[in-house]
C-alpha cells in the first residue's frame, strides 16, 4: 500500500470512498439526520478543495483507493477507509503520514472524531479535550470529541 497526494482525478473515487465509509458505519452510531448531514458535508466540490490545498491524500492498494486522509494546519480533518479494508492498519497508515506532515511545523496535532472512530485515536495516543455539539434539523444533535495529541503523547 502506498499514501500518495491526491489528485483532481481521483475526486469519484475520493466521493465513493467516504460516502461508502459513512452510509455504512455511521447508522450503527448516529441517527440518519447525521448520516446525511455528513453525506452532504463531503460533496464533491468539498473534496475538490481539499484536494486544491494539497493537503489531501489516498492510500491506494493494487492501485485502488481504499482510504483517504486530510488536515489543514494542525488540525486532521477527516480519515476514512473502506469498511471492507477496515482492521488492516489502513487507517494507521494514513494517520502516520498525516501526523509526520503536520509534525514538521506543529507541537500538536488536533481533531474532532466520530463516535464510531474515538477508540482508534485513543489507541494513537489522542486524549479528549473537550465534546463539539452541532445542531442540525428535527432537533437532533451531531455529538463528537476534540481530540489532541502532544509532541510529549507519543508523537
Amino acid at each position: 500500500m502506498r499514501y500518495i497526494t491526491a489528485t483532481a482525478e481521483m475526486a469519484d473515487d475520493i466521493y465513493s470512498v467516504l460516502h461508502t465509509t459513512i452510509q455504512t458505519i455511521y447508522p450503527r452510531y448516529y441517527p440518519k439526520e447525521v448520516v446525511d448531514f455528513f453525506c452532504r458535508h463531503h460533496s464533491r466540490e468539498h473534496i475538490l478543495a481539499g484536494i486544491a490545498t494539497g493537503n489531501m491524500g489516498v492510500l491506494e492498494d493494487d492501485d485502488v483507493i481504499v482510504g483517504t486522509g486530510c488536515y489543514d494546519c494542525n488540525h486532521i480533518t477527516g480519515v476514512y477507509v473502506l469498511p471492507c479494508d477496515q482492521n488492516r492498519g489502513c487507517g494507521s497508515q494514513i494517520m502516520d503520514c498525516l501526523e509526520t506532515e503536520i509534525r514538521k511545523k506543529y507541537q500538536n496535532v488536533r481533531l474532532d472524531a466520530s463516535l464510531c472512530a474515538v477508540f482508534f485515536y485513543e489507541r494513537r495516543g489522542y486524549k479528549t479535550v473537550g465534546h463539539g455539539i452541532y445542531e442540525l434539523e428535527n432537533d437532533v444533535k451531531l455529538v463528537y470529541e476534540r481530540m489532541e495529541k502532544t509532541a510529549g503523547g507519543g508523537f
